[in-house]
């Protein structure tokens, strides 16, 4: 079920992508008609959002089945005895899952006055925010606090800031209260902080977290929370999370290591380290040390025998590395409109192998790195695990399908299969079997098909399970073992 437009590319990034798609080894797989719709869905599912809301549970606090009651009591506060379940998925552990409900359109009534806000505010109230006073660009004339409004998003993001009025490309997400009026919004002399719309009636219907059980959940992207599981750090291990902001997936590993061990954190800029920071002490995690410093620069030249606490660090230092590498970034949804030029989208891939160069320096021998990216293009993803293993013949590719993690306090011992995403993309020369040791989370696989609460109830648990695996972001993870 469609609502929104598909994506909207650059005229030169559509063509890159659609070769993506479209390479001769997937044509030749999948026929021309299988794969020029297998893109065309992927065009449009990339402007929706998920069809669940995922939250993994900080098992170092809590056990899952108390934080899930606090978080179902929660939900039926802000749905008001609408029946929402929260599921536990069955192959991770500590991720619980909330059904999104809507599309909605047809029910909410557009209304006179209007607010305007940009496009990753507008993507972000798709995922059940609300609207905070900088995402707003426009509002009505004679807009009130307290007024009934329609909030719409900018996508190409050409409104001009204060207008009262806009005429150009926008989609309605919703129905909401102002908390300020107009003046108040754009005459205001010093920066504006908080709320400024409630969301009453949005399109999608998701909870919204705003300070909610804190310490006990962390919002994450399906797919970002097997990269951890994929990994597999044990207790007592030296993690290196290379690319680390905001510390989702830091923080995953420390919790999955019991606290116990070390986690090296590295990003390049100072704020986004004090975000993993405070991350990391939200939820009372000891054996996280977060540092401000570049990955591609974290091997330390010349020899040494004193082991670094800081970057940079000596060669085998670690026994195992995640990769989370940055790259274009178009695997994200919702996102109606896609803005970078094919020069920034090819950018990454250079990036990327210095960071893997680094990677495999800093790996201990028979230790394990885990590459992943949120992008779906074929260069960034299975090409370059082509590269790495022409390139490093230390490294081995390895199969994704289980790992054991010792018990916590508030969880117990489990056996998993973490590879719930599909096998990697033809394309890049690698053979069958090396595609089936690759995960990749592909939109293009899901069915946007909307649900309502009474329709809910008619899902059983399994189908609501295998939507949640497909209707995600768009997700790549490789993993390998640096042989002795």
């Amino acid at each position: 079920m469609s609502v929104f437009p598909k994506i909207s590319l650059r005229a030169k990034v559509e063509e890159y992508l659609r070769a993506t798609f479209k390479n001769d080894e997937l044509l030749t797989a999948l026929g021309a008609v299988e794969a020029e719709r297998k893109y065309e869905s992927l065009l449009n599912n990339l402007s929706h959002p998920p069809a669940f809301t995922t939250v993994r549970v900080n098992t170092h606090l809590a056990s899952v089945d108390d934080v899930r009651g606090l978080l179902s009591e929660e939900i039926h506060k802000q749905y008001t005895s609408l029946p929402v379940p929260v599921l536990r998925h069955p192959k991770l552990p500590d991720i619980l899952l909330i059904p999104v409900i809507g599309p909605s359109r047809k029910d909410v009534q557009k209304l006179t006055n209007e607010v305007i806000v940009g496009a990753q505010c507008g993507n972000a109230v798709l995922r059940g925010a609300h609207v905070y006073t900088p995402g707003i660009i426009s509002a009505s004339k004679f807009m009130k606090a307290g007024d009934t409004v329609s909030v719409y998003s900018d996508i190409e993001e050409k409104c001009k800031r204060g207008a009262k009025e806009f005429l150009g490309s926008k989609v309605f997400i919703g129905n909401g209260i102002s908390e300020l009026s107009r003046n108040e919004i754009f005459n205001s002399t010093g920066p504006l902080k908080g709320m400024g719309i409630k969301m009453t009636e949005p399109i999608y219907l998701s909870p919204s977290f705003d300070k909610m059980l804190s310490s006990y959940l962390f919002l994450q992207n399906l797919p970002s929370s097997v990269v951890s599981y994929v990994l597999n750090p044990q207790p007592g291990q030296r993690i290196l999370d290379m690319c680390a902001a905001p510390g989702g997936k830091t923080t995953h590993l420390a919790t999955l290591m019991c606290d116990e061990g070390e986690v090296i954190a590295l990003d390049k800029t100072a704020e986004k380290v004090k975000k993993i920071k405070q991350n990391a002490a939200l939820l009372k995690l000891n054996c996280i040390k977060a540092f401000c410093y570049d990955g591609t620069k974290a091997l330390a030249i010349g020899k040494g025998e004193d082991r670094q606490e800081g970057p940079p660090f000596l060669p085998e230092s670690f026994d195992r590395i995640l990769l989370d590498a940055p790259c274009s970034g178009m695997g994200q949804r919702p996102n109606m409109v896609y803005s970078w030029s094919l020069k920034e989208v090819t950018s990454y891939q250079p990036l990327q192998r210095k960071l893997f160069r680094v990677a495999v320096q800093l790996l201990k021998p028979g230790g394990t790195l885990v590459y992943s990216t949120c992008t779906i293009t074929l260069s960034e993803n299975e090409e370059q695990v082509a590269w790495a293993l022409e390139t490093f013949p230390c490294l081995q590719l390895q199969s994704q399908v289980y790992s054991e993690v010792r018990p916590t306090e508030f969880s117990e011992t489990y056996s998993h299969e973490p590879h719930i995403g599909g096998e990697g993309m033809m394309g890049a020369g690698l053979s069958p079997e090396q595609l089936k040791k690759l995960q990749r989370f592909d939109p293009s696989e899901a069915v946007l098909q909307g649900m309502d609460f009474n329709s809910l109830q008619e899902f059983r648990y399994e189908d609501l399970i295998s939507m949640a695996n497909k209707d995600c972001i768009g997700f790549f993870i490789a993993k390998f073992i640096k042989v002795p």
